[in-house]
């Protein structure tokens, strides 16, 4: 169902005990809630609808057969149901907003094992057969439990056991729990601990009880990959020896082997293995090896995707072993062994479930004036008179008595970054940069002035500090290449600027945030710690020679460091939060904590902190978060300190707030474009309004008149541009982009990223995963045109759910929940991505804080199919990636178009097979497009284009995931376009033309890169059509783009918020005169990016999850 927008209030076991392991994941970051205040996930305390599902057919039905072979137990939607082996009306065993699946018959047929999240994570339970007496088996809180399996004796379950790593794919291990519960036995162990991303799964007891079967990925390697090839050996089923502890291979081979399923007299083995695209389920004989293909026609396993929920629907023997029963299809289906006869065991079920409206709020999409919000490296001054920041590319300074706010210097041909006041107050040093000129590190007056510059050579300069007597600076030094010019780009690293001496000297190679503490003869850095993979950072020391390195500081998910003047204090953030302890070195490395232990340690913000700097007397931190710089005296925070009072004040969270307000920018000029074919979408959900030989007249940055040539009345002023020939379509808006908007902070004049983009017409992008601070002050210097870019929308970070120290979340309650939310809020966010928390009751509580906040909530999906059914029922604003099935049957159908959620399969990224974006390399020479290499470097563009893998056209995924989003949007749920940064505005008409294979329309396709991403991401007032009243933002295609999709791309001009721009050159025409200058690709004979620029952008893709 599709509403309109509007404001809502929505035996043999003995050995392995002494094998046991305690691994803990997370352990330390888990504390339950208060009792009385524990969330129920069956009570989300968001708005409920009541739907009503009535089908014959189910989605993924995991399924298990009665001891007696009568009765056939099954999921679907989150409940648990029986059916007669002959078919029927499905009863249900559990029904409720809770989600329950994979029920398993115990070998006696009285109890059944099944997975539920009712305690807020999914655990293993079981019940009676007849779905009385519940009983809670596993308590994990971060770990995820699946695919329970009962041993022969009916004493244990063995179960997948998912532990999420730096990654949010959980990497399996097989455990048993004894049915009477406790904290279970490991019984195989992840390959290469922590850090490993794959999975063990699928987990079956042989009948006598000796081997517990299971499947392995045996791809090398500790990482997940995506597109990988299931024609190869991507799975092996292994056998586990339960008295020696051996685990080894058993059945693989090419198209790998998952799901091993015994029969019950233990000679044979049923299994599935992929030929071709197709999935076939096997027999094999266990004495002499033969193999016996039973069916051709089961549904496309998980090898190519995570697996982590099982890799395929299970299924079973009858007791006799004499049929094989199973899903495939939507149908449960039932196999004879001996002539490989198949029947369809007909299932009806009728039944009410609940689901919670999304939270969805109108976005102010162009308001004359906006707030400015992302004010960057607010600092107070060490005599804590004044406060100096950046905002739209420029330095401030706040007076703090007087309130008086003046820019620091007067010049404006650079923009400035990273200020840090000296020791007296009195100069502040700062980085610059200009696409033209480069970088420089600078030192101005604190009362203000021109800036003098102390770097020996232009280059790309950021984090500068001062020594204690103010005569040298450590700052670091990068390369470019990707977004910023690679010139002087050779000796990146940490570097001193001698201030009299006139000189710089590079220091070390590595690290970031350097400083100086006490004495001027050590410098202090951050850096990950080797071998945590990026999970860990961790502070260290070195003289000025960069000798005699020191590992000082460790501290679990703290993210800064900053030593106090006097070298005695130490302050650091820990889930985004500011913390101090005393500083003390013994010669060893110390660990920082959250709690108060070997060491006194004190929370001093409330509300969020980074930027931390010292006053001159070390008495004193201050930090900031968006617009507001706070601070904290340390007899305030210590009560052992002098002055401090006789109770201690909660943690600060009011402060200084800098936001202020600015002019948007916008055109003075009235435009009517004349003659084209006007493809409006208004009311697209009603109807399919195309204008022949239309004009659209534009004033200003709206339209203020749409209609047939001789019916609207052109005023005398406008500039008349033909487009005759042409079709005009509302801007495109990308409802999934991804890409840089800096490099570490410093924003280009002209980022080609978002020149391209405009030049294939997307005029809106929604990033649900960027830098904070990078995209939300990007999003402000378009807003005020200074910079050329599509209208910029962002989560910002993730609210993570996996251990990445810069992006995880910590969420054990909805006060949790709303700190982080509150805190993206505060920078710019409209919406917030939550990305794989691992409880269900972490994903309700944020959606709470997202309605008591009015923010959207666009969630990771793709990867777990029955997480992302229980985001459905959940209420999520939109479903972020495809499905990681190839299609969703009626009840899933029925279910989600009853829902308000719209769905993004980033189409270009999709899950299961190669990925739509390999199509485009594979079937057209992408690096002859002419636009695209006008923008984007032949570097970039070229490797990935020019040698690309080729296949059948049933090896792409994408299409039956388009046609599932055809049956999806017709059905009623919005469908929106997701280019996911892979190739820069290009891939949006990829997008496009993907869902046209799967059966849209050329205007349906159209629809969903604008009037449906507009009204899912609450913009429809703003955008999404042509029509009065409306944002101009259009785009001009040439030739008959609804007879033929593919010329989508053929763009001659782009209008944005009413500004005209020739595609050509991005030369603005009409409503001004404005160039772009020469692209630094253009002017340099450039032939690849700086490995260590091209390591950051790895590191960066990987950790905003842009790499697929």
């Amino acid at each position: 169902m599709i509403t309109p927008l509007k404001k809502q209030s929505y035996a043999v076991l003995l050995p392995l005990l002494c094998c046991l392991m305690v691994v803990p994941v997370f352990s330390a970051d888990i504390d339950d809630e208060k009792e009385g205040d524990k969330w129920d996930v069956t009570q989300p305390q968001g708005e409920l609808k009541t739907i009503t599902i009535d089908t014959d057919e189910s989605t993924w039905s995991n399924l298990s057969v009665s001891q007696d072979g009568k009765t056939i137990a099954f999921d679907m939607l989150g409940d648990i149901y029986t059916v007669s082996i002959n078919g029927g009306e499905g009863k249900p065993l559990v029904h409720g907003f809770d989600w329950n699946m994979q029920p398993a018959y115990s070998p006696d047929g009285k109890s059944i094992a099944f997975i539920s999240d009712r305690d807020g994570t999914s655990n293993l339970w079981v019940m009676d057969s007849d779905g009385s007496n519940p009983r809670q088996i596993s308590t994990e809180k971060t770990a995820l439990i699946h695919t329970p399996s009962w041993s022969p004796d009916g004493n244990y379950v063995a179960v997948t056991k998912g532990f999420m790593s730096s990654r949010s794919i959980p990497a399996g291990e097989i455990w048993m729990y004894h049915r009477s519960g406790g904290s279970g036995v490991m019984v195989t162990e992840r390959a290469y601990g922590p850090h490993t991303q794959k999975n063990m799964t699928d987990p079956a007891f042989s009948p006598d009880g000796k081997y517990l079967y299971y499947t392995d990925d045996v791809t090398s390697g500790r990482i997940w990959q995506y597109g990988k090839n299931a024609t190869t050996e991507l799975f092996n089923i292994m056998r586990h020896d339960l008295e020696t502890g051996e685990s080894s291979s058993y059945i693989g081979g090419a198209g790998g082997a998952i799901v091993p399923t015994p029969s019950p007299d233990g000679k044979y083995m049923a299994y599935l293995k992929r030929e071709d695209t197709k999935t076939v389920l096997y027999l094999k004989d266990l004495k002499s090896g033969i193999d016996r293909r039973l069916s051709t026609e089961m549904e496309r396993d998980h090898q190519e995707t995570f697996g982590s929920e099982g890799n395929f629907a299970y299924f079973d023997w009858t007791p006799d072993g004499k049929h094989i029963v199973y899903w495939t299809a939507g149908k449960l289906h039932k196999l004879t062994i001996k002539n490989l006869d198949v029947t369809v065991i007909p299932i009806h079920i009728k039944i009410e479930k609940q689901v919670q409206r999304p939270p969805r709020y109108a976005v102010d999409v162009a308001p004359d004036t906006f707030t400015v919000k992302m004010i960057r490296w607010a600092s107070m001054s060490p005599t804590s008179d004044s406060v100096v920041y950046q905002a739209l590319g420029k330095l401030y300074v706040h007076d703090i008595k007087s309130g008086r706010v003046k820019r620091l210097t007067r010049q404006n041909d650079h923009d400035e970054f990273y200020p840090s006041f000296s020791r007296d107050g009195k100069s502040i040093a700062y980085t610059t940069w200009s696409d033209k000129g480069l970088g420089s590190v600078n030192v101005v007056s604190a009362a203000g002035g021109k800036g003098s510059i102390i770097t020996t050579e232009p280059g790309i300069y950021v984090e500068p500090k001062f020594s204690p007597a103010g005569d040298s600076i450590v700052f670091r030094r990068l390369t470019g290449g990707y977004l910023l010019s690679p010139e002087w780009s050779m000796e990146p690293g940490i570097y001193i600027a001698d201030r009299k001496a006139k000189t710089m000297e590079k220091v070390i190679e590595n690290g970031f945030n350097a400083h100086f503490s006490a004495d001027e003869d050590r410098l202090y850095f951050t850096d990950y710690a080797p071998d945590s993979k990026y999970t860990e950072l961790e502070l260290y020391s070195v003289d000025l020679n960069g000798r005699d390195e020191r590992a000082l500081l460790k501290g679990d998910k703290v993210t800064e460091y900053q030593l106090s003047p006097d070298g005695k204090w130490i302050a650091y953030t820990h889930q985004n939060n500011a913390f101090v302890a005393p500083f003390l070195s013994t010669g060893l490395q110390q660990e920082l904590g959250v709690e108060d232990g070997s060491l006194p340690l004190a929370q001093v913000s409330k509300r969020a902190g980074e930027y931390l700097s010292w006053s001159a007397g070390s008495d004193r931190l201050s930090w900031s978060h968006g617009p507001t710089v706070f601070s904290r005296e340390l007899n305030q925070a210590f009560s052992f300190l002098a002055g401090a009072p006789d109770e201690l004040p909660e943690p600060v969270s009011e402060g200084l707030n800098l936001e202020f307000s600015q002019v948007a920018d916008k055109p003075v000029s009235t435009i009517a474009l004349v003659g084209g074919q006007v493809v409006t979408m208004r009311d697209a959900d009603n109807s399919q309004e195309v204008i022949s030989n239309g004009v659209v007249v534009v004033q200003d940055n709206r339209i203020i008149a749409v209609g047939k040539v001789g019916e609207v009345s052109i005023p005398a002023d406008a500039q008349r541009i033909d487009v005759s020939g042409k079709t005009l379509t509302p801007g495109l808006i990308d409802g999934h982009a991804h890409g840089s908007q800096a490099n570490e902070e410093i924003i280009p004049q002209q980022n080609w990223k978002n020149l391209s983009s405009l030049a294939f017409g997307v005029t809106t992008i929604h990033d649900p995963s960027n830098d904070s601070s990078e995209i939300f002050a990007a999003s402000e210097l378009q807003r005020s045109g200074q910079i050329l870019a599509p209208r910029i929308f962002s989560t910002g970070t993730i609210v993570y759910g996996a251990n990445s120290p810069t992006a995880y979340a910590r969420i054990d309650s909805y006060d949790d929940a709303f700190f982080h939310l509150q805190r993206l809020k505060d920078m710019g966010a409209v919406s917030v991505k939550s990305y794989n928390q691992p409880r269900r009751e972490q994903r309700q509580q944020v959606l709470k804080a997202a309605r008591d906040l009015e923010l959207m909530v666009v969630p990771e999906g793709g990867g777990k199919l029955y997480q992302n059914m229980s985001m459905i029922a959940d209420g999520h604003t939109t479903l972020e990636h495809s499905l990681n099935i190839a299609t969703g049957y009626d009840d899933l159908t029925q279910f989600w178009a009853q829902t308000d959620m719209a769905y993004n399969p980033t189409l270009v990224v999709s899950y299961g097979g190669l990925e739509g974006e390999k199509y485009w390399y594979d079937r057209t020479n992408v690096w002859e497009n002419t636009r695209l290499t006008r923008y984007v470097p032949r570097y970039i563009v070229e490797p990935r284009s020019i040698r690309r893998p080729t296949a059948p056209d049933d090896h792409y995924n994408h299409i039956k995931v388009a046609a599932y989003a055809k049956k999806l949007r017709d059905a009623g749920v919005r469908v929106l376009i997701g280019a996911h940064g892979q190739r820069e505005g290009l891939a949006a008409h990829w997008e496009m033309w993907m869902l046209n294979q799967g059966g849209f329309t050329p205007w349906e396709a159209l629809r969903a890169a604008t009037y449906d991403p507009s009204l899912a991401l609450g913009m429809a007032d703003d955008l999404g059509s042509i029509e009065v009243g409306k944002l101009a933002d259009i785009v001009i295609m040439d030739g008959q783009v609804l007879s033929n999709i593919r010329r989508s791309e053929m763009i001659t001009h782009t209008m944005i918020n009413g500004r005209l721009y020739d595609v050509a050159d991005m030369s603005e025409i009409g409503s001004g005169t404005s160039k772009i200058e020469p692209l630094f690709f253009e002017r340099l004979d450039i032939n690849a990016m700086p490995a260590a620029t091209a390591k950051a952008l790895e590191e960066k893709s990987r950790r905003h999850h842009w790499v697929h």
